[in-house]
Formats: structure tokens, C-alpha cells, sequence
């Protein structure tokens, strides 16, 4: 049976810069033919596939933090939907306390086109997120937010004070019907708070993932960073943390590696991995 790795990407995979090297691209295809190789991100569909451009992908992706599994040619293995009517009360809270989401969503007239809601309120993190996503045409500007029908997550930017206020009082309203990640943002200097579906993690989609294709979590390698990945680490059968990850993240580790994201750690992992 073939070995599996996924990686995360912001910070695991990619550089700081958003880039990968030719480096990292020879190594990563150079196991195509003997492993199973995807990703689970945060990202979506749209902006996962324009960073891994002639990278290797031959298994479906977990995407939005697990709320969606999908294959490179677009078709979807699983979803993990917020309702319009949560959605709504999720943002009604948040307007409550002066702040408005990025809401990451499923136009449901398409086969996997997804849409990037955003308000005209904007806070100064949200503002310079959005100068990454300006060729996009996906992004849907709202006078006034709303969910849509099929929600994949909820995404708040700004102070860490301020969403975990906001996190304690959807948690009151919620209870534990939803998933809360709570993490420090590196690209912008601020926090987020993301809001799912209860089902919807990295882990679950390595579960839809290892159940659609009959692979062994045993022989899976995963990467990561952030909080977010901590799932996958307790699930794989080797969990593997860059040098530049969270502290709580390393001590759930397997391994840490002693390059971080921006030495082409993971390439070097699967180069040494060669050479043993």
C-alpha cells in the first residue's frame, strides 16, 4: 500500500511570501507515482489550485478547513454546510458587538463555484486581506451581509480581546453545534475566529478522503502548523510539525522539523525520507 502525505499549506507549505519553490515542486512530484499526495487547507478551492499550479495533487483535497473534500476536476466528496438561518444569527451577533465576517459559501447554480461574501464595513485586517484577492471573481461585496443557503464557514479578523468575546457569545447561543478556531493570523498581525459546522475539520476530511480511496491512516505522513491541524495530527500515523509552528502544535508532534516554511522544510523532510 502506498504511503499518503497531506499538507497543510499557509505556513507548512507555503513560504511567508505565498510562493514555492522549484525546489519544493521537484521533490513534491518526485513522489507522485509511489504516494498518494493533497492538502488540507483553509484555503479554498480557487486559491489552493492557483498556489499549487504544477504541483501534483492525486487525491481529493480538504479545503475550508474540512468543510469541503474535492477533487482537482471539481467533484465534491463531501460537504459540511452552515444554514442560512445559523449563518444569519452568527453575523447578527457579530454585528452586535461592531464587527462583520467574511462569509465563504456555495453558489448553489454551480457544480463548485465558491463565493467570498464580505461587507462594506471593513476593519483595517480585513481591508488588506482583501488587496490578496483583487483578480478574483468570486468576491461579492454585501451593503448589508447575509448567509447563503450553503455556508462552508464564518471567518472574523481583528483583535484577539475582541474575538474571544465574541467567540464566549456565540458559544452561549451555539453551545457545541458549531466549531469554533480560534488562532493568531501571521500575514496581517492580527487574530481570527473561524466558525463551522460541528463535522467540519481536518481530520473528518482525512476520514472522507482515506474512505473514498481505502487508504490506511497508518501510512499517513500529514504537516502542519496551526491549531487548526491538530486533528490530523492525532488521526495520521505520523504527524509532522515545521520549525515555525504554534509551541502547542510542536509538542503534539511527532516530528519537528528543523527548517520552518520558509526553508522548504517539508521538501526536505521527503529528500532525507529518500536517503534513509
Amino acid at each position: 500500500m502506498k504511503n499518503i502525505y497531506i499538507t497543510d499549506l499557509d505556513h507548512t507549505f507555503l513560504k511567508s511570501d505565498l510562493s514555492l519553490s522549484d525546489y519544493t515542486q521537484k521533490i513534491w512530484n518526485s513522489y507522485a507515482k509511489e504516494a498518494i499526495l493533497s492538502v488540507a487547507t483553509a484555503r479554498t478551492y480557487k486559491k489552493t489550485m492557483q498556489f499549487l499550479e504544477g504541483f501534483v495533487i492525486n487525491a481529493p483535497m480538504i479545503l475550508l478547513d474540512g468543510a469541503l473534500v474535492a477533487t482537482t476536476e471539481k467533484k465534491i466528496i463531501d460537504t459540511k454546510f452552515i444554514s442560512k438561518e445559523v449563518g444569519d444569527a452568527i453575523i447578527e451577533v457579530g454585528a452586535g458587538m461592531g464587527i462583520y465576517p467574511f462569509v465563504l459559501a456555495l453558489d448553489t447554480g454551480e457544480k463548485l463555484h465558491e463565493l467570498f461574501l464580505y461587507d462594506t464595513i471593513l476593519n483595517r485586517y480585513q481591508k488588506e486581506v482583501l488587496t490578496r484577492y483583487t483578480v478574483d471573481d468570486n468576491l461579492i461585496e454585501c451593503t448589508r451581509i447575509e448567509a447563503k443557503e450553503q455556508n462552508f464557514k464564518v471567518v472574523y479578523m481583528g483583535e484577539e480581546q475582541l474575538l474571544r468575546a465574541l467567540e464566549a457569545e456565540l458559544k452561549i447561543l451555539f453551545k457545541d453545534t458549531l466549531k469554533y478556531i480560534l488562532a493568531p493570523e501571521a500575514y496581517v498581525g492580527c487574530w481570527f475566529l473561524t466558525i463551522l459546522h460541528k463535522d467540519a475539520d481536518k481530520a473528518q476530511g482525512i476520514v472522507s478522503v482515506s474512505e473514498y480511496l481505502g487508504f490506511d491512516v497508518k501510512k499517513l505522513t500529514v504537516f502542519g502548523d496551526n491549531f487548526n491541524d491538530l486533528g490530523m495530527f492525532a488521526l495520521a500515523g505520523t504527524s509532522v510539525a515545521v520549525n515555525n509552528a504554534q509551541k502547542e502544535v510542536k509538542t503534539r508532534a511527532d516530528v519537528v522539523l528543523q527548517w520552518s516554511n520558509d526553508e522548504d522544510g517539508i521538501a526536505k523532510y521527503l529528500q532525507r525520507l529518500r536517503n534513509v
